[in-house]
């Protein structure tokens, strides 16, 4: 049986969402707008990286054939194809939920487009719940963006900063130090509360630290609340069975923590990379581990930086070669993608885009899985492999 090891390229999408009109995203694609602009130097910058994306690792598992990005391996190593996504969404939990094998079937919602953002009702409810002295931001924004306007406003004043996206969800960012962490938490769980006749998806707490504007810096103390998923996923099925779940990252948040035994976070991608190492050494033959890797959304997807999304999947490939040395006979690795955030596409926002599947480990033989309509066939595959009961979404492709 051996071990699942689950890893999420958040926000790696390879294009070709069928749907993706009724979302504003058409053409859209993230991997493969990367690599034309790598190849055309628009990848470069200096002291980073500079030339055509050179990730090796994830070639020969089958990444370029999966989105047919050109310049394919001629033989692959793992299975690999592509999902497409039938949750009502493009956003972070419909994505994960769906790859655990429970697709969200209803319709989130959402804030609107206007300033103030927030009915002036919820803001109120807050307030007298928590006591906060008011709030500030109150519109759709990027986060780093928000935060270097109004940080300094926000610490004088005491006023935590509340804003939104296209996601379904509230974040609230306040000053570790000057606001309190603790008190970013409770008000955030008040939050919670209060958007849940809203549907709305999630609560983010967003601590930075900083003296100023120029200074400021969100930390890894984010921290996600979420609504729970509707129906059991693949890792409460694992707990059911007596299996340990192994949480890397943001995983833990997004599934509100229903079937999570252990929780491993790390401040940036080769942390997170070194907590899934961790992972790996503790995990026994039946466990599952799940990890999201957050930085190639969070820090160059919504801003926009080719580069820095570039350099950080090659510092990702760089790294695949210790997680190979951890795969034990039995085991199944998968690496895929909850949806895209084209850095080359107007706005910020995620986009609507197809995932890649890339599936290997000792004994795993080499083939074409095709492409699957929902990411549910990725959990049903996990627990196929782990001899987990099937759910009602999806079809193993093993």
């Amino acid at each position: 049986m051996g071990r699942a090891i689950l890893i999420v390229l958040d926000s790696v999408g390879i294009g070709g969402a069928a749907d993706a009109a009724a979302y504003g995203d058409t053409g859209a694609d993230t991997l493969g707008h990367i690599i034309e602009a790598c190849e055309a130097g628009r990848g470069d910058r200096d002291g980073l990286r500079s030339g055509p994306l050179h990730i090796p690792n994830l070639t020969a598992l089958g990444l370029l054939n999966a989105a047919g990005s050109g310049g394919e391996s001629q033989a692959p190593t793992g299975c690999w194809g592509s999902a497409a996504e039938v949750s009502r969404g493009k956003d972070t939990p419909s994505g994960h939920w769906e790859i655990a094998g429970v697709p969200v079937r209803f319709d989130w919602g959402y804030f609107p487009h206007t300033v103030p953002a927030f009915p002036a009702s919820l803001i109120d409810e807050i307030i007298d719940d928590t006591g906060i002295p008011g709030i500030l931001g109150d519109r759709h924004a990027s986060g780093t963006e928000i935060i270097a306007a109004l940080g300094e406003e926000s610490i004088a004043s005491g006023k935590p900063i509340f804003y939104t996206s296209a996601d379904s969800v509230l974040q609230i960012a306040a000053h570790e130090e000057a606001f309190g962490l603790e008190r970013l938490f409770e008000l955030c769980l008040s939050a919670r509360r209060h958007v849940d006749p809203l549907n709305i998806g999630r609560v983010i707490a967003r601590p930075f630290v900083g003296e100023t504007a120029a200074s400021f810096r969100r930390t890894a103390n984010r921290r996600d609340y979420a609504v729970p998923p509707p129906e059991p996923t693949i890792l409460d099925r694992a707990v059911e069975a007596g299996r340990r779940v192994i949480a890397v990252g943001k995983i833990g948040d997004i599934f509100a923590h229903q079937g999570v035994s252990t929780v491993l976070k790390g401040d940036g991608n080769m942390a997170l990379f070194d907590r899934l190492l961790e992972a790996l050494d503790q995990a026994a033959d039946g466990d599952l581990v799940f990890a999201n890797f957050v930085d190639f959304d969070m820090l160059y997807g919504h801003r926009r930086d080719v580069p820095g999304y570039a350099a950080a999947l090659e510092a990702f490939d760089r790294r695949l070669p210790e997680l190979f040395a951890r795969l034990k006979a039995g085991d199944l690795a998968i690496i895929t993608a909850d949806h895209g955030c084209d850095p080359t596409y107007p706005g910020t926002e995620h986009t609507r885009e197809q995932v890649p599947i890339l599936a290997f480990g000792p004994g795993i033989a080499a083939r074409e899985i095709g492409h699957r309509d929902t990411f549910a066939d990725i959990g049903e595959s996990v627990a196929a492999h782990l001899r987990l009961p099937a759910g009602p979404h999806g079809a193993t492709f093993l």
